[in-house]
């Protein structure tokens, strides 16, 4: 990152966390759950008893941190993480984070993530908001592949444009009206001037974005960034492809499913159908996944046998009670809709799910015989893994 990037995270870092709030939360998110990391780059089927060692790199103020930690302490997995981070200040809020839960198996480094190799290897990166604030995102990409240990995996995100509509023109004249100001009196100029914005500027009317309304430095991060680059799906996928990496599995394939909208062309290739549903949902903010290196790729856990491990996200009592009664699930990904009508007997195994239980497990519990028990879930497999709602994983597993 430049300079001026590491000033500014200096200055405000983000996102603003307290770590008195420690005691009272723990930040999920995507990527790096641990669950997910499994389902998506292992297959769901992790030997969670070898030690897991990972890479967060440009960690901010220690979500991903925080949330690897200490589910894979309560899941008593033998871990070590190294958190990698120019900002001090940054770096100051994670440690006292890690601190106030009494984590260990953390090392902290202060360093550019161009030299992450120099660090591992590990089995998972995390660079999440990272990579679009570099001067060249390809460089970055191809340092972190470097870092990778044999059947490693990324988990990335990184913004995407039409998501953020009004976001771009601002952070441009927001650099045009003071390139050499410091953070403190850019932040100010930035207060007295979005009240200014007409009714219909893309920016007051984009009801997706909201960081500039939770504290300084989310204003800063959203509005005044000066290194902010944003991808499209398939500029994104070209850029891993040209880092080394095979084609990434998402958090939410079903937002970039051409055929839930429109029949896809015969001669369309995957990646242009992914393109073009991005341009007509036109809500996406940023892109979530997971992507191993070429040659090592590795479909995404599935019902291949009923000794997966299922987990929902969400509360799967309430679904399995919504289902019981009839109604429809209803999901929202960045603010696209998903509707999902499932047979009335799915609600005795939803309502098991438990992230321990295997699929055969509850199948006995719910007194299916495995066909009848197949039948039904092959029902949900496929919707509730689009939608980014169900992943498979035997972490928890004794």
């Amino acid at each position: 990152m430049t300079d001026t990037v590491t000033s500014q995270y200096n200055a405000y870092p983000y996102p603003a966390r307290d770590p008195k709030d420690e005691a009272k939360r723990l930040v999920i998110g995507s990527p790096s759950h641990p669950v997910e990391i499994d389902h998506h780059l292992f297959s769901g089927s992790r030997d969670w008893s070898q030690p897991f060692r990972a890479l967060v790199a440009g960690g901010g103020t220690g979500d991903a941190l925080v949330q690897m930690a200490q589910i894979l302490t309560s899941a008593k997995r033998p871990y070590e993480i190294t958190y990698l981070d120019l900002s001090t200040s940054a770096r100051e809020i994670a440690e006292a984070r890690i601190a106030a839960r009494g984590l260990s198996g953390v090392r902290f480094v202060t360093g550019d993530l161009t030299q992450a190799a120099e660090h591992g290897p590990f089995d998972y990166i995390d660079c999440c908001g990272v990579l679009h604030h570099l001067p060249d995102p390809g460089v970055g990409l191809s340092a972190l592949a470097a870092a990778l240990a044999p059947r490693g995996g990324l988990g990335f995100m990184v913004y995407a444009p039409y998501g953020r509509s009004g976001v771009y023109p601002l952070q441009e004249a927001f650099s045009s009206l003071a390139p050499d100001a410091s953070p403190e009196e850019r932040l100010k100029l930035a207060k007295a001037v979005l009240p200014t914005l007409p009714e219909h500027h893309p920016f007051r009317r984009n009801g997706l974005v909201g960081d500039h309304m939770q504290s300084d430095a989310g204003l800063y991060d959203l509005l005044l960034h000066q290194q902010d680059m944003p991808f499209t799906i398939d500029a994104w996928v070209h850029a891993l492809e040209e880092a080394g990496f095979a084609h990434p599995s998402m958090i939410t394939p079903g937002l970039y499913d051409l055929s839930m909208i429109t029949p896809v062309p015969e001669d369309m290739d995957q990646v242009m159908a992914m393109a073009v549903a991005e341009k007509l949902r036109g809500v996406i903010r940023k892109h979530v996944g997971y992507a191993t290196l070429k040659g090592q790729e590795r479909a995404p856990a599935g019902p291949l046998t009923l000794s997966e491990v299922p987990h929902i996200s969400g509360n799967a009592k309430d679904m399995a009670k919504a289902i019981s009664k009839g109604a429809t699930l209803k999901f929202n990904a960045q603010g696209v809709g998903f509707n999902l009508k499932v047979p009335q007997s799915a609600a005795a195994i939803i309502g098991r799910v438990d992230g321990r239980r295997s699929l055969s497990e509850i199948a006995t519990s719910a007194k299916l015989d495995p066909i009848a028990f197949q039948r039904v879930w092959d029902k949900l497999h496929d919707p509730l893994t689009k939608m980014g709602v169900l992943t498979y994983s035997r972490i928890f597993r004794a």
